[in-house]
C-alpha cells in the first residue's frame, strides 16, 4: 500500500480490510476517517459499512467546521450517510489540527482489559514509539455529543490513543499510516498485558525502559 501517494479512500481501505484480519474490529464495526488536504473536509466511512469491504464508494466527506456533506473536487461524493459516530470524528479534528487520520476499532484484548479495571502497559520501545500513552475515556453513550467531546478534550493534550470504556478505541495520527501502526501497537501492547496477567505475573511486567523513553521524549515520562 502507497500511503504516500495512493488516494485517501484507499489507504483507509487497506486499514479496514487488515484490521478485520488482524481481529481488532468484526463486521461493520469501528469507522475511519482522513483529512483532505488544502480543504475543510474529511472523508468517513458510511453508515454500516463493513471494515473489511471499503471501497471509495463507501465514503462520505464531510466538512469538519460544520459536519455538512462536502463536495470534493469537480466530482460530488457518493450520497451515503456517515457513520454515527461521526461527532466523534469532527470533534477530534477540531481538537487536534495536527491530526490527518482517525481509526476507531474495537479491540477485544484493550476492551477486557479495561473491562478488568486495568491499563495497557507500555511495554517495547516500539510501543513507547507509537503509543508514548494510552489513556481512558469514561463510558459515554456510543454516537453521541457527549462521547465526542470528552475524548476530544481528552486527546487536546497531545494524547494519540484512547481507550473508550465498554466501547472501543479511537487512535489519531498526523497520517493514514502512522495511526495504523499505532492501532497494532495500541493491541500488541493489551495482548502482553492480559498474557502477564493471566500467567499471575503482571506485578513483573516490565515497562519500557526509562533511558529509552528519556532519548524519546526528554524528561517526560510515558503516563497511563
Amino acid at each position: 500500500m502507497n500511503y504516500v501517494h495512493g488516494d485517501l479512500r484507499d489507504q483507509l481501505a487497506f486499514v479496514g480490510f487488515d484490521v478485520v484480519q488482524a481481529g481488532l474490529v468484526a463486521g461493520s464495526g469501528g469507522n475511519l476517517s482522513a483529512r483532505i488536504p488544502d480543504e475543510d473536509a474529511i472523508w468517513v466511512t458510511g453508515g454500516g459499512s463493513w471494515m473489511g469491504r471499503l471501497s471509495r464508494a463507501t465514503f462520505a466527506a464531510v466538512r469538519i467546521s460544520d459536519g455538512s456533506p462536502a463536495t470534493v473536487g469537480n466530482v460530488p461524493p457518493p450520497a451515503i450517510e456517515p457513520t454515527s459516530e461521526l461527532a466523534l470524528h469532527l470533534a477530534l479534528y477540531r481538537a487536534r489540527p495536527d491530526v490527518n487520520a482517525v481509526i476507531h476499532l474495537h479491540p477485544q484484548t484493550a476492551l477486557l482489559l479495561d473491562a478488568l479495571g486495568e491499563h495497557i502497559r507500555i511495554v517495547t520501545t516500539d510501543h513507547a514509539y507509537y503509543l508514548r500513552r494510552v489513556s481512558t475515556v469514561p463510558f459515554r453513550l456510543p454516537g453521541t455529543t457527549e462521547l465526542a467531546a470528552l475524548t476530544a478534550a481528552m486527546a487536546a493534550d497531545g494524547t494519540d490513543c484512547l481507550v473508550l470504556s465498554q466501547h472501543g478505541c479511537v487512535v489519531l495520527g498526523d497520517s493514514i499510516e502512522i495511526a495504523h501502526k499505532r492501532a497494532r501497537n495500541l493491541e500488541e501492547a493489551a495482548e502482553l498485558t492480559y498474557r502477564a496477567l493471566a500467567a499471575g505475573r503482571l506485578e513483573n511486567l516490565r515497562d519500557c525502559p526509562e533511558e529509552f523513553l528519556d532519548r524519546l521524549y526528554g524528561s517526560s515520562a510515558v503516563t497511563v
